[in-house]
């Protein structure tokens, strides 16, 4: 059975190789992220205009290290 820093390890490896993809996927949903939200009825303009701004300004970042100690927090309770 792996121990709890190998399963952290494989994990972070596996998510360290899919970054790349990760951020280019949160790019291109961008968009549908706005339309979508500017389908919900209730929501004034200056809501939605707000909404799209954030969405656009919006990078994607990922901290692994975090993640991998968050994780073996949480694994671990």
């Amino acid at each position: 059975m792996p121990t709890l820093e190998e399963m952290a390890n494989k994990g972070y490896t596996k998510a360290k190789a899919k970054d790349e993809n990760i951020k280019k996927l949160w790019a291109t949903a961008k968009e549908r992220c706005i339309s979508n939200y500017a389908k919900i009825e209730g929501f004034g303009p200056i809501r939605k205009a707000n909404h799209a701004a954030a969405v656009r300004a919006a990078s994607h970042r990922t901290d692994w290290d975090k993640w991998k100690e968050n994780w073996k927090a949480a694994m671990s309770m």
